[in-house]
């Protein structure tokens, strides 16, 4: 079996549409090995933590399409149209679903936004190191039993694409890319553009699969209709990452405030209880349009806030997705 980690780089340049597991040169180790402590502690700290709570995982939450046809019955409002069977509900004169047996194993890709907004953090933690614990997370849980991952990687364009496999050292492979880019990121400024991520995944998503879109949603607008569009095909859930100073803020005095992406700073005064109000009451607007524009893409959607605990936020995801199977709802509305 041939190693993902070779002494020796390859020669070709990078293909940005598909990145292969890199050689661990000289100068990769230290990362390397850097990611490995933080998978383990991962591990430690919050997997062996929610295997006592998640029983009975290796049962997928999420849904696969499967292949077996098991039964057939009425239409109902929450099921997809693609599973009508024709033939009968012509003979029928009444609207028919097929119901498969649902696939054990499934194939999971991570749609990460890593974009300079990411890196803002008022506490012990920025946004994205909640991102990266809970893609590291997700990621284990999934291909301990099998099933592949991937990931798309987006810094202000798509900056690598890591085809679905399984196994701990594919999931080493994929934390890696994610700090590689994050410090490829560092000197970059621009605008985040979700619209253009939420394409290429449709674009690059053959199969139909269950898919984590990772991101702030700090972006130019137009990615509700992309969104929406990918959610059709595959089932999605938005994971949204936010800083609770990003929606009220304290009384600090005069402070300088600079846009994570743009660079534009600009000094406020928070004594100002006035400016205080107006900063949470268009805060508050954001949120509001935010998770209406979630619920009107029909996708799920699980929010992190960076003095979340990681292993309360799952098992309470887990637990409403669980809900939704067993009822066989529509879609969740925001959560967090």
């Amino acid at each position: 079996m041939k190693s993902w980690w070779r002494r020796t780089p390859r020669s070709p340049a990078k293909s940005p549409i598909q990145e292969r597991p890199p050689g661990l040169a000289a100068n990769d180790a230290a990362p390397a090995m850097g990611v490995d402590r933080a998978l383990r502690r991962l591990e430690w700290t919050v997997i062996r933590r929610l295997d006592g709570l998640l029983q009975g995982d290796y049962r997928t939450l999420m849904r696969g399409t499967g292949l077996d046809l098991a039964d057939l019955r009425e239409y109902q409002l929450h099921d997809d149209v693609r599973h009508i069977d024709w033939n009968v509900t012509a003979r029928l004169q009444s609207p028919h679903v097929r119901v498969f047996t649902e696939d054990r194993e499934m194939s999971a890709w991570f749609v990460l936004d890593l974009s300079r907004s990411v890196d803002f953090g008022s506490g012990l933690k920025a946004k994205r190191e909640i991102s990266t614990g809970f893609v590291g997370v997700l990621a284990r849980l999934l291909t301990r039993h099998g099933n592949r991952v991937g990931a798309l990687i987006y810094g202000n364009d798509l900056e690598a694409v890591i085809p679905p496999r399984s196994g701990r050292r594919h999931v080493l492979h994929l934390l890696h890319a994610m700090e590689r880019r994050a410090e490829a990121l560092l000197l970059q400024k621009g605008m985040t553009r979700l619209s253009d991520m939420l394409k290429s995944a449709a674009n690059l998503m053959p199969r139909r699969s269950t898919v984590f879109v990772v991101s702030d949603f700090l972006s130019e607008p137009g990615w509700e209709k992309p969104l929406g569009q990918l959610a059709q095909r595959h089932e999605v859930i938005a994971v949204r990452l936010y800083d609770p100073l990003e929606l009220e803020l304290p009384d600090l005095g005069l402070v300088p405030l600079r846009d994570a992406e743009t660079g534009e700073q600009l000094w406020v005064d928070t004594h100002d209880k006035g400016f205080r109000k107006r900063f949470a009451r268009i805060a508050a607007e954001r949120e509001a349009t935010l998770r209406a524009s979630l619920a009107k893409a029909g996708v799920d959607a699980l929010e992190l806030s960076t003095d979340d605990d990681l292993v309360e936020a799952i098992v309470r995801f887990a637990d409403l997705r669980k809900r939704k199977v067993r009822s066989g709802a529509g879609s969740i509305k925001a959560f967090a």
